[in-house]
């Protein structure tokens, strides 16, 4: 009998304890939930209002949902305690980014720039050529696409460390891991749109004895251009991916992947999720950008109406 009053004395301890530690954190997280479901109404009210209705408004609504999620970041970690190594609240990330902004801005540089950017140019017109010649050639068809897909299936943890040893630690070992990385995917949608072309157009093409050339640029090529967009904005996503994962294996002392490599070794947090911030903007912008040009180019397509 005490033996058993002996176990079950420690386990009401600890039941008595996990309620007040639960009845404690019950008006803080009956804060946050009331917060998140104010915001959540005011977002659905402004969804579904008039305002939301042109391209502006639907800006104003994913800003909205942004800065609520930023909101509900903040009140979490402040009012709950949770350790600035675990979780650092934004304005801490925000007042790192603008004491290290210089510092920063030179790593988007090599990063961004000379890294991503240019290994993204020369992998998507690398790729929209090869798919002109796959598209004319049933060898290539045949031939390239399986090896296109057996290199795209490579892990980047194994390439990256080879590319860097054969192109050394500059931002052209980056740049030749992101043309790696975003080649088959482009390839892939540049050839499925210069299919795309409905047969009996291209039978009128050839009714007019228009050649190869004239039929691509006048027909195929516009018609393969939504699906040609639909490769360049995956490719935007893994040419930053790319570029920062590559820095991991080797890099000058500058860099986003080079700069979250060794603050998270010095435990810095805070610069941490600055370079985590910076990248994410620069694919968010790089992402909008190629939609920007999507909507000016391929205006005429189903897709882009409101």
């Amino acid at each position: 009998m005490t033996a058993a009053l002996g176990r079950i004395g420690p386990l009401l301890a600890a039941q008595i304890a996990a309620v007040a530690v639960a009845l404690a954190l019950a008006p803080r997280a009956a804060l946050v939930l009331a917060v998140w479901f104010a915001a959540w109404q005011a977002n659905i009210r402004l969804s579904e209002s008039a305002l939301a209705r042109g391209r502006a408004g639907r800006s104003l609504v994913a800003a909205v949902f942004g800065v609520t999620v930023l909101i509900l970041w903040e009140m979490t970690v402040r009012l709950f305690g949770v350790p600035p190594v675990i979780l650092p609240p934004p304005t801490e990330i925000a007042v790192t980014l603008a004491a290290n902004g210089t510092l920063l801005w030179g790593d988007f540089v090599q990063t961004v720039v000379k890294g991503a950017l240019t290994g993204y140019v020369i992998g998507c017109a690398a790729a929209v050529g090869m798919a002109v010649a796959v598209d004319r050639s049933p060898f290539l068809q045949r031939g390239l696409l399986p090896v296109g897909s057996f290199m795209a299936a490579l892990p980047i943890i194994g390439t990256a460390p080879i590319l860097v040893m054969w192109f050394g630690f500059g931002w052209q070992s980056k740049a030749a891991v992101v043309v790696l990385m975003v080649f088959f995917p482009m390839l892939v949608n540049a050839v499925a749109g210069l299919k795309s072309a409905d047969r009996m157009q291209r039978d009128l093409m050839e009714t007019y004895a228009a050649s190869y050339w004239q039929s691509l640029v006048k027909l195929r090529l516009p018609a393969a251009m939504p699906l040609i967009f639909n490769g360049l904005k995956i490719a935007s996503t893994l040419a930053l991916i790319g570029a920062i994962v590559a820095e991991f294996f080797g890099s000058p002392t500058r860099g986003l992947g080079f700069r979250i490599s060794t603050s998270v070794g010095q435990l810095q947090l805070g610069m941490v999720w600055a370079g985590i911030t910076v990248a994410a903007l620069a694919g968010s912008a790089f992402y909008f950008a190629v939609a920007w040009a999507e909507r000016r180019v391929t205006f005429w397509h189903p897709s882009q109406r409101p």
